[in-house]
């Protein structure tokens, strides 16, 4: 599944994301890479919002997101790792790792 996404990121309907968690999510699809253009931005958002699903804390998030995109990290990016509603995902369990996440 090819997702093209324009910026500014925070443009991108919802459900965009919605539907490329759906196929992160599944297992059926493992192993799998997550990258876009520069792997910076859409891809940290989409992790952010997947980290958000499996219950990690924002300050966690935003510290991957940070570690990883760098000097081109974006507030509106986080703004919208923030605000992404991660209630539909509700069956979801949290991150199987013994890290101290939430």
């Amino acid at each position: 599944m090819a997702i093209s996404m324009q910026e500014p990121f925070v443009n991108i309907p919802e459900d965009t994301i919605r539907e490329a968690l759906k196929v992160v999510l599944d297992v059926r699809n493992h192993p799998l890479l997550i990258h876009c253009k520069r792997g910076k931005h859409r891809t940290g958002c989409l992790v952010g919002c997947l980290r958000k699903i499996q219950r990690w804390c924002l300050t966690s998030i935003f510290d991957e997101y940070q570690r990883f995109a760098a000097a081109k990290a974006r507030l509106s990016d986080q703004r919208f790792m923030e605000l992404f509603d991660a209630s539909g995902f509700k069956d979801i369990p949290p991150c199987p790792c013994s890290c101290s996440r939430r």
